[in-house]
């Protein structure tokens, strides 16, 4: 704790959602109480954190009351019911401004609809406390923007929480609130798990509908963000299923994720991959993966050293995100451009110049990474590889101090190969460094295997607890009241 601070980590806070509804059920805690805690601690964080871009906390206790009269009956309206939850802010949210962290979008217009996800999560009885900071669009792997500024890490201040779902794991590992809706066009929710030391799911594309479309197109997967694995798996059951706004959306399975998720690995066939074949990895990130890929093979799964056998498809995955940011910025004035951040507008030039036979060859070198990718699943069940290979850096950059290169997709090459293929991927974490920075393990599984990237995850987390480790969130002391004159 530092000097003059006073510590916010308390037990509450870090309840799970799961917990909390077995709390609401035999009353011993109410959604009122638990609301009015939460939104006490995000204002006492916010200015350390700058988690949140919109707080209501009017709504979240008009909501948590409508809750609590409804467990007093036995009634919830479903299976979040009265659990906080904090939107993305590129996600819509009816009632309040989506302005996706740029001064390009019109705050004043009329919010009048949800999107998918935020519609299944009222629809189950979740009190939404608020949105997540995330950059301009969420363009890359960290969190700052215009609008709103830098978002910071709970670990240590001086650092990114990762991106661009980063005001969402900053909100989780501090303690505020259980659950979060996170989108990953390249990394996003996985980046800020590994940084920030929570759970993140990618589900397959299409598992969760998404509306309106990213600009980013298939590339972009939205999923749960969490504390715990078992929270993620209740969250899915609500998110996941079809939108008529989604025509690429999946249809529903009936799956109920929570079932089997204790199964645990024995007998699954593993392959590790440090590297990929490509990757330059910190050795502290690459240490601590390696013991956690030997914890699965010390709770029975056949685990093999083996690279999945493609290249790093950095090129094909510029071009498309490119591409997407240029399609972005086709009906953003030139006005409204100078409000934009410089250097996503780098981007929207380069996008500007690619070509359609270009395009169309990273669309088919994307397919023939899925293929490669569902060949190597074919005597493969899941793939662990670390899910960076760093730790979080300073906060209020793209790329660490001294990398090579400006771009943000050059320090995340274990995670858009993956949003290119479409598969399952969670991150999760595996340990801390020297410096008390949290290190992620990713975990891969073959399109549409959600349910098996969840039981993996949590039969590590049984094995590997995480839970109890939390940041140390610390807030300046009151300022004394000045004593009266004499």
């Amino acid at each position: 704790m530092n000097a003059g601070g006073q510590s916010v980590s308390d037990e509450l806070a870090y309840l799970s959602a799961v917990d909390l509804i077995a709390a609401y059920r035999d009353k011993s805690l109410s959604p009122v109480e638990v609301v009015k805690h939460l939104t006490t601690r995000i204002d006492a964080t916010h200015p350390r954190l700058n988690a949140f871009c919109h707080r209501d906390h009017a709504a979240a206790l008009k909501r948590a009351a409508e809750s609590e009269a409804r467990w007093a009956t036995g009634e919830p309206l479903g299976a979040l019911d009265g659990v906080p939850t904090t939107i993305k802010d590129v996600a819509l949210t009816k009632g309040w401004p989506t302005l996706r962290g740029s001064k390009t979008v019109d705050r004043y217009q009329k919010w009048v609809e949800d999107a998918p996800s935020t519609a299944r999560l009222r629809e189950a009885g979740a009190i939404l406390i608020g949105k997540t900071t995330t950059p301009e669009y969420g363009w890359k792997g960290v969190t700052d923007n215009p609008l709103t500024g830098i978002t910071r890490n709970p670990w240590n201040t001086e650092m990114t929480p990762g991106g661009s779902s980063g005001g969402a794991s900053a909100a989780l590992a501090a303690g505020l609130g259980p659950l979060a809706t996170g989108t990953d066009g390249g990394g996003s929710i996985r980046i800020p798990a590994s940084m920030s030391g929570i759970f993140g799911l990618k589900p397959t594309f299409g598992r969760v509908p998404h509306a309106p479309p990213s600009p980013f197109g298939t590339l972009a997967h939205v999923g749960p963000m969490t504390r715990a694995v078992a929270d993620a798996a209740l969250m899915l059951n609500v998110l996941a299923g079809p939108d008529a706004r989604d025509p690429l959306a999946l249809p529903p399975d009936g799956r109920d994720y929570r079932a089997g998720l204790d199964d645990g690995v024995r007998g699954l066939r593993i392959a590790f991959s440090a590297d990929l074949g490509f990757v330059r990895v910190d050795p502290e990130v690459a240490r601590l993966v390696a013991a956690a890929a030997g914890t699965f093979a010390g709770l029975g799964a056949i685990v093999e050293a083996r690279d999945p056998g493609f290249d790093n498809p950095q090129e094909c995955f510029r071009t498309l995100w490119y591409a997407g940011a240029a399609s972005l910025f086709r009906t953003i004035t030139a006005a409204k451009r100078r409000v934009a951040e410089p250097a996503l507008l780098e981007i929207v030039a380069e996008g500007e110049g690619i070509d359609l036979l270009d395009h169309l060859a990273a669309e088919k070198a994307r397919i023939a990474l899925g293929a490669r990718m569902a060949e190597f699943h074919r005597d493969v069940d899941l793939l662990l590889t670390p899910t960076l290979p760093i730790t979080a850096f300073a906060a209020g950059r793209e790329v660490p101090e001294g990398w090579w290169n400006p771009r943000w997709f050059t320090w995340t090459p274990f995670t858009y190969p993956f949003n290119l293929t479409r598969q399952p991927a969670a991150s999760l974490p595996c340990g801390f460094t020297a410096a008390g920075l949290p290190v992620g393990l990713q975990i891969v599984g073959p399109l549409y295997a959600d349910a098996l990237v969840l039981r993996a995850a949590r039969a590590f987390e049984q094995a590997c607890p995480w839970g109890h480790l939390r940041p140390e969130v610390v807030i300046p002391a009151p300022v004394p009241a000045p004593a009266p004159a004499p």
